[in-house]
């Protein structure tokens, strides 16, 4: 994972391309996160996988609110199986262009709020109730509308259950797609003539 790790810095780090456009108001992002992929291919049975779709509106330049969906498990051969669940608001923000990592990449922070939960079969701890989440992110546009990010988040759940409260830090990676509002459409279509 290391290795993986690595080679995905220098990656981003040999490149450069404008991440501006993307951002800007008026705009729709839409693609998801996928966190904690396990196959248990080395004998020891394991199946984790935690995927999170997401869509939002950029309703100011580099302000993007919206919603997300999050279904999660975990399970193992002779062991307790853990699924997770959420949906609800999500909210973006994204650096200034004088904060730009690189060209083609950008900063974010962002933050969820829904009702979610966290239950583990076998007598686990079960908790169901507010879900909440945030963090910092980093987008990398391969494209003008096509950005591969990765995003480091404290997640919590409290209510009711055997449990009142669980948290975990996670993190993800991510595939999302800026679709271009009717503000980008009409600029293009000015720039043409």
């Amino acid at each position: 994972m290391k290795k993986f790790t690595l080679c995905l810095l220098t990656a981003i780090l040999g490149v450069g391309l404008s991440a501006n456009a993307q951002i800007q108001k008026g705009n729709v992002l839409v693609g998801g996160n996928f966190a904690d992929l396990n196959l248990g291919l080395s004998g020891s049975k394991v199946f984790s996988l935690d995927i999170t779709p997401k869509a939002a509106w950029f309703i100011e330049d580099n302000v993007a609110l919206g919603g997300y969906a999050n279904i999660g498990l975990k399970t193992a051969k002779d062991q307790a199986t853990t699924t997770n669940y959420g949906l609800g608001a999500l909210g973006r923000y994204y650096t200034g262009k004088d904060a730009e990592v690189l060209k083609h990449g950008r900063l974010f922070g962002e933050a969820t709020l829904g009702f979610g939960g966290t239950n583990t079969s076998r007598g686990g701890g079960n908790t169901n109730g507010l879900a909440f989440s945030f963090g910092p992110g980093f987008a990398y546009f391969i494209t003008p509308n096509i950005g591969l990010e990765t995003l480091l988040k404290y997640n919590g759940v409290a209510g009711f259950g055997n449990t009142g409260y669980q948290n975990n830090l996670s993190l993800s990676f991510g595939f999302q797609i800026y679709l271009p509002g009717q503000r980008t459409i009409n600029k293009v279509k000015s720039d043409v003539r």
